[in-house]
This record gives C-alpha cells, sequence and structure tokens, in this order.
C-alpha cells in the first residue's frame, strides 16, 4: 500500500469514527436532557450525562485530529505500475520467490551473452559470485569491509561485462575503417574483464581462507568434538551397564 492510499484510509476512518462519536454524544446527551427532569439527578441520571459527557469529548477529539490529517498535503500520487511489476514485486515478498526471480534474472544476463569473447569469464563470476554469498554470514570485522569492496566490483565487472558484449555485437556493424579502432578497445575492455575476474575469485578464496582459519580451533580437536566423543562414550558406558545389571546371573554350581 503506497502512502497516498494511507493517507486517505486514514481520513475516512477519523471522519467515520468523528460521526459515530457524535451521533452516539448527541443521542446521549439527549435522553439525559430528557429522563433527569422527571426523577432529579440519581445514580442513572449520573451515567447518562457521563457517558454523555465522555462521547462528545470523544467526537471533538476525532474531529480535531481530522481536521489536523485534512490540513496536511495529501502524497503525491505513485507511478503507475504494470501489472508484471505487479507480480514481481509481490513474488520478491518470499524468499523462495526472490531465489527464483535471481536466477531468472542470471539466466537473462548469461544469454545476453552467449557467443561472447567473455562468456566463460561471467560463468567464473556467476560461480565466484554463489560462492561468496554463501560465505557472507561468516565473514566478521575485516570480512565486513571485503564484502562490500567484493559488492563494489560485483557491479562494475558485471557493467564491464555488459559492455564488452555490447561492442562486441557492434563490430559486424562497423566502417571498414573504424573497425580496427574498435577490435582494439574490445580486446582491452575484455582483457580488463578478465582480469577483474580472476582478482574476484582471488578475493573470494581469500575469504574462504578466513573462514577456514576463524573457524579452526587453537588444539587440534574442537571442544564441541571432544565433548560429544565424551558424551558418546558415557551413554555407551551407561547402557553397558543397564544390560548387565538385566542379564540374568548364573547359579553356582
Amino acid at each position: 500500500m503506497d502512502e497516498r492510499t494511507r493517507y486517505f484510509r486514514r481520513l475516512k476512518r477519523l471522519r467515520g469514527s468523528a460521526r459515530r462519536w457524535s451521533v452516539l454524544g448527541g443521542g446521549l446527551t439527549a435522553a439525559a436532557a430528557v429522563l433527569t427532569p422527571y426523577a432529579g439527578i440519581g445514580l442513572a441520571d449520573a451515567a447518562w450525562a457521563a457517558s454523555a459527557g465522555v462521547s462528545v469529548a470523544l467526537a471533538w477529539w476525532r474531529w480535531s485530529d481530522h481536521r489536523e490529517l485534512a490540513a496536511l498535503p495529501a502524497p503525491p500520487a505513485p507511478e503507475p505500475a504494470i501489472p508484471g511489476q505487479r507480480l514481481v514485486a509481490a513474488v520478491e515478498r518470499f524468499p523462495a520467490g526472490r531465489q527464483v526471480l535471481q536466477e531468472v534474472r542470471r539466466q537473462k544476463n548469461r544469454y545476453a551473452l552467449r557467443g561472447s569473447a567473455v562468456a566463460l569469464a561471467w560463468d567464473r563470476l556467476d560461480r565466484a559470485s554463489a560462492t561468496l554469498v554463501g560465505l557472507a554470514g561468516r565473514l566478521t570485522g575485516a570480512g565486513e569491509a571485503a564484502m562490500l569492496e567484493a559488492a563494489v566490483a560485483e557491479q562494475w565487472l558485471r557493467d564491464l561485462g555488459q559492455r564488452v558484449a555490447s561492442v562486441e555485437r557492434a563490430i559486424p556493424l562497423s566502417p571498414p575503417d573504424q573497425r580496427p579502432g574498435i577490435e582494439h578497445a574490445h580486446e582491452s575492455l575484455a582483457s580488463q574483464f578478465t582480469d577483474g575476474v580472476t582478482a574476484y575469485e582471488r578475493l573470494v578464496a581469500a575469504a574462504a581462507s578466513y573462514v577456514a582459519e576463524e573457524g579452526h580451533p587453537a588444539t587440534d580437536q574442537h571442544p564441541a568434538l571432544t565433548g560429544l566423543i565424551e558424551a558418546t562414550d558415557r551413554l555407551r558406558g551407561v547402557a553397558e551397564g543397564l544390560s548387565e545389571l538385566r542379564r540374568p546371573s548364573t547359579p553356582a554350581a
């Protein structure tokens, strides 16, 4: 729900609430004014009068809130979304749907680079990026700063890969006198992209080493593994002891 819709919905609720309390307050006030003179002010009449006063006060507050909200400018209307964008937004609300859309976008970008000189390097970038995503939750301290650098580098590499593919598709269409210059620029961009992917893979390898060393215990055996082995031995000992107790004793000859 956008801000403009939320604004008018809240304005409508305040107006409806103010009207209801106004009607209730008016009815209770009239009832108190009619019934009180007949028997004087008793306990029931005091309840009527108190209810009428509370209803009138609530009605006044609701109308005051409504006037304050109505005095504010309404938020601008959002840009009209095409049905496909609405469907994508609805699917992205769920983790599984978000993963499916990411895979679809990845395949779409990979299809745009089919037959390109950087297609294989692009696949390497995809594999390295997926590996880094798996390590991201365990990168702390200096690893978090490296993740930010990796995100910026990946965005640059993907933009560069798309640019290389676009230039490569334009080579057959270029005039013969301009083709050598475009081919040279294409080779330079492709080399830069390949070198960038190699550097990105080295960063992922360094991140994997960081995660491995951080999780490696100072001793040869992790305390959790030691505790697991000791618990297994204790349970096995208890089981063997219970087995001995339940085994019938052999009568003496």
